[in-house]
Formats: C-alpha cells, structure tokens, sequence
C-alpha cells in the first residue's frame, strides 16, 4: 500500500501585534538588562500570543479566517500593561507580562478558543497567561532592572501569523473595533 503524501502545512497562532515604536522601546529596555543567557527574540517578532493552533493544513485556512472574522470583539482598541518581568524556567523563556490582564483581552481569548474549537483547535489545557517573550533559553533568575518594564500595548487588531524559520509573517487580521 502507497503511503499517502502529507498535506502541506503551515505553523499557525493569533496575536496583538506590536506596532513599531512599541517593539523599539521594548527592545531598548531589554538592552538595557545588559547581556542575558540565551537566546533574544528578534524585535520585529515581538507579540502577544492569543492562542497557538500549531501544525495546521493548508486546506484549513480558509474554515480558520472564516471563524475569526465571527469572534466577537472588544468594539475599542485593547490595551494591555506589560508591567512585569518574568522568567517561566519551565518553558525556558523570558517574559513581559501584565500584572492584571484586561478583562476585555480575556474575553477575546475565550471567543477565540470557543471559535477555534469548533474546528478541532483545543489549546493547551492551562490558564491562559498573557505575555510578550523576550528571550527564549532562558534559564538565569529573573535580571535586574534599572527602571520597571511599563508598556502599554495598544493593539487596534489581532492577526493570524505563520511562524517559519524564526520568522513571522501576518496572514490575515481582524480589527478589534467595528
């Protein structure tokens, strides 16, 4: 019996995205740190993940944008505080998050997963914990800051991106206001 080939694939998540400015003074801050163990995520991937699909069909775009342009949104841009510094060992990454995630972020979170889910998506199995990721490897205690990380992610959307080769590239978005 022939062995069916795969159908082509595609790494898949929603995010904020960071706008420009944003992902400049954060950068700036991280630099700011001195030098970190492991490795630094490049500036022009930073984001807020709102869930990750993974490994996804191509065939299945079309059903994933179909459902995100039905999840209900905030109706205003989201803003989100990343006021703290984080080390998730675990995981092995380095992390700006909220002290206090907006309730409208975690609303949208849950429409999305609800969205999501009704085409086979099931994100991990925890509480979703709102972060941007500053470097990954990243095993050393949480560094010493000179001044407290304060960053308002003002996030006018949310989009689809593809991850591939450390790079990634928006597939599609939605606004988060009508």
């Amino acid at each position: 019996m022939r062995k069916q080939p795969e159908l082509p694939s595609k790494r898949l998540f929603f995010a904020l995205p960071c706008e420009p400015p944003q992902r400049r003074a954060i950068a700036q801050w991280r630099s700011s740190l001195g030098h970190l163990e492991g490795r630094p995520i490049a500036a022009q991937n930073f984001h807020l993940t709102l869930m990750f699909l993974g490994e996804v069909a191509v065939t299945q775009l079309p059903g994933i944008c179909a459902a995100a342009a039905q999840v209900r949104v905030p109706g205003e841009p989201l803003r989100v505080r990343l006021d703290q510094l984080q080390a998730w060992h675990r995981a092995g990454m380095l992390l700006l998050v909220p002290s206090e995630p907006a309730p409208a972020l975690l609303q949208l979170v849950y429409a999305l997963q609800q969205a999501m889910l009704a085409l086979g998506f099931v994100d991990a199995p925890r509480e979703y914990r709102a972060h941007l990721s500053l470097v990954r490897d990243f095993h050393a205690p949480v560094p010493e800051a000179d001044s407290a990380p304060d960053f308002v992610l003002d996030a006018r959307h949310f989009v689809l991106f593809e991850s591939h080769k450390g790079r990634y590239r928006a597939l599609a978005q939605w606004p988060l206001e009508p």
